[in-house]
């Protein structure tokens, strides 16, 4: 990863600090190899952020896959029913292109993983650590939250094929109301549903306003039910100050064949896309066999190099020259004292024509002089 020092220093500090969080609340950390059977990750190709997988022969024969996801492993490797909930973090790399690449990228990847029983308190818990999160990484973030059930429950009323569910879901989240007209018209979906589903693309704001205004659009007894557990948890963590901001965004979505509840994204400033993203993921883990619900999320800290462009400007604060005649015990101090005041430094017997410095200092018979300075 081309990250500066100033970027990798940050996003290890948040990693020590999002691990340190993660443990105060009782989860464990969980250890994978970094190979999964590339099975798994063909026929769950949909949930993966990317299609592309990089493979390999081992030496069984056996086609296996480099990790490009976390949460399949974890949920293939977990127990069918839990005598107990399983409460896991991870701090793992995955390999895959990112969006807008064309090349495979070794990603850090934190996330939390909560298996077995999902009650209302083991949600709210996840979500608040999902807010927490990301209010370590950045003040300045958004937290938006929606619900599948809500979605897919007025999905249901129209009676579509799949493949017009699939492409109509996909304009909820591009909040495309134009082409959810068109694809409406195609299949004759009558007027009020048309509206209710283009209403979907504005649906948004904070909670109890939200919440009022989506009451309206409900159809069925599973629309219902989700408005019921988004006024539950919003009981519960409205009164938290890391979550008092977050918002209900109902053209959040995502592939109802994996997530079938709570959903939610974060976001941090100079970022374009979701630092932070998670759910409920029942369908998957009853799709891998396992009888037993699911709720997590992940957080893709390598997005921090993008917060602050003025981190790449510079490879160091201070470079120090020095004579070979220099008095080692000068230097050497000269050294302490800048480092003491948190700056970075090198110090060699040259200017150096590839390191981008702040400022050039040079160690003479008179203590350090400024020869340059590029602030």
């Amino acid at each position: 990863m081309n990250l500066s020092d100033a970027a990798v220093r940050r996003e290890e500090r948040a990693i020590f600090d999002l691990r340190k969080l993660y443990e105060q609340y009782g989860y464990k950390k969980y250890k994978m190899s970094k190979f999964e059977e590339y099975e798994l990750y063909l026929e769950n190709k949909s949930f993966l952020p990317s299609q592309q997988v990089i493979t390999f022969t081992d030496l069984r024969g056996k086609l296996m896959a480099l990790k490009p996801d976390v949460t399949l492993s974890i949920a293939k490797n977990a127990p069918s029913e839990p005598a107990e909930p399983e409460k896991l973090y991870y701090n793992e790399n995955v390999y895959r292109t990112p969006r807008g690449s064309n090349e495979y990228k070794e990603i850090m990847q934190l996330g939390l993983e909560c298996l077995g029983d999902i009650d209302l308190y083991t949600q709210c818990e996840v979500v608040l650590l999902a807010c927490k999160s990301l209010i370590t990484l950045s003040e300045e973030s958004l937290m938006v939250v929606s619900h599948m059930g809500f979605v897919s429950g007025l999905l249901e009323s129209c009676a579509l094929s799949r493949s017009h569910e699939e492409k109509i879901l996909k304009c909820i989240g591009h909040k495309n109301a134009h082409e959810i007209l068109k694809l409406c018209e195609a299949s004759n979906v009558p007027q009020q549903t048309r509206d209710s589903l283009v209403a979907l693309t504005s649906l948004y704001g904070n909670f109890a306003e939200t919440l009022a205004r989506a009451e309206k659009l409900v159809r069925n007894e599973k629309m219902a039910a989700s408005l019921l557990e988004l006024r539950e948890l919003y009981s519960v963590l409205g009164g938290e100050p890391e979550s008092a901001g977050a918002k209900l965004d109902f053209s959040v979505i995502n592939d109802l064949s994996y997530y079938n509840g709570l959903i939610f994204q974060g976001f941090i400033n100079g970022v374009p896309n979701a630092i932070i993203a998670g759910g409920r993921y029942d369908n998957l883990m009853e799709k891998l066999g396992k009888n037993t619900k699911a709720i997590g999320f992940a957080v893709y800290a390598d997005q921090l190099e993008r917060c602050d462009p003025e981190t790449d400007r510079f490879d160091v604060d201070v470079l120090l020259v020095y004579d070979k005649g220099a008095d080692m015990f000068k230097l050497n101090a000269a050294v302490k004292m800048l480092t003491a005041n948190g700056r970075r430094v090198r110090v060699q017997t040259t200017k150096s024509e590839k390191l981008r410095y702040r400022q050039l200092l040079r160690l003479g018979d008179g203590g350090l002089e400024i020869l340059e300075t590029n602030d």
